[in-house]
């Protein structure tokens, strides 16, 4: 006689299944709790609800020279500036980022200043920006450096920048007649000169006196920044290349790099453009773009806001 099979109830079934289910949602947290997820290397700020007191779009003026023209971005795109604005976009769950870039290669502070006073399209787009990047410096030093080359000392540079600082504060100047209440962030340069010209040893002091000159504009100023980003490009990504400063002189390897001669193969950094080892490269502007998105991050009250 054939056996018959046992029916098991349909209540037990479901109480095994359940069983199973919440093992597996056991084992599940363990795991996670023992191996958590790794986090971004570039950890983000949370972005912002949207409420009704913060804008919906905002419109970004960049202004400068071939820093926001975006010469060495080996995409064509504009260097840092469309960076910025992508991040503030995904960030702030903006519906758009109306950018305008007057960035133009070669152009010295009093070249960027005369724009400001005749370009009418930069004029109008200025009146009704939310914020202001500008680049300005890095062709002012370059020109000292042309002008005296062969008779160069430090004191050739102590009435060109004291020269430069006021035009810079005159840029600032010029940008507030037009909108008021608009925040105005200034980059600093950096040094690549000792990759070019490495025979002149004292160029970081010049271009940290230099981003003095621009701070103390800047400074002078409600709603202005100044955003260094010398010790993020002129260094590399390693940090093993550059002028040593005083506290880690006595590193042989920095030593050996900084004092190569003219033997530019033995010098590179790798966040600055290969054919001209003075642009920054595409990883370059990545790194400016982050220390210009966290200035706007900490003073987002004052271009995110509505009325302002």
């Amino acid at each position: 006689m054939q056996e018959k099979l046992k029916r098991v109830p349909f209540f037990k079934i479901l109480f095994q299944g359940l069983v199973v289910v919440i093992g597996i949602l056991i084992v599940y947290i363990s795991l996670n709790q023992l191996f958590p997820p790794a986090e971004a290397i570039l950890k983000p700020i949370a972005a912002s609800d949207a409420t009704s007191d913060l804008k919906e779009r905002v419109h970004y003026v960049a202004v400068g020279d071939s820093l926001t023209e975006g010469i060495g971005d080996q995409t064509k795109r504009g260097g840092f500036v469309p960076i910025v604005a992508e991040d503030l976009q995904t960030r702030y769950k903006l519906s758009n980022v109306e950018v305008e870039n007057y960035g133009i290669a070669g152009e010295r502070s009093d070249q960027i200043l005369k724009r400001l006073k005749k370009d009418k399209p930069l004029r109008d787009n200025l009146k009704t920006a939310d914020f202001v990047t500008v680049t300005v410096g890095g062709n002012d030093l370059m020109k000292v450096i042309q002008d005296s080359f062969f008779t160069l000392t430090m004191k050739k540079f102590d009435k060109p920048r004291a020269a430069y600082q006021e035009r810079v504060t005159e840029i600032i100047e010029e940008i507030r007649t037009l909108n008021e209440q608009v925040p105005i962030y200034v980059l600093g340069i950096y040094n690549p000169f000792y990759l070019n010209f490495p025979e002149i040893t004292d160029m970081q002091t010049v271009v940290d006196d230099w981003n003095t000159a621009t701070e103390n504009a800047t400074a002078q100023f409600p709603k202005s920044h100044f955003i260094p980003i010398n010790d993020l490009l002129y260094q590399g990504l390693d940090q093993k290349v550059g002028i040593a400063s005083e506290s880690d002189s006595s590193s042989s390897e920095t030593e050996e790099k900084s004092s190569g001669g003219n033997d530019l193969d033995r010098v590179d950094n790798n966040v600055l453009y290969e054919d001209d080892k003075f642009h920054p490269n595409n990883i370059g502007y990545q790194l400016m773009a982050n220390a210009v998105r966290d200035q706007l991050i900490k003073s987002q009250d004052e271009w995110l806001k509505k009325g302002e």
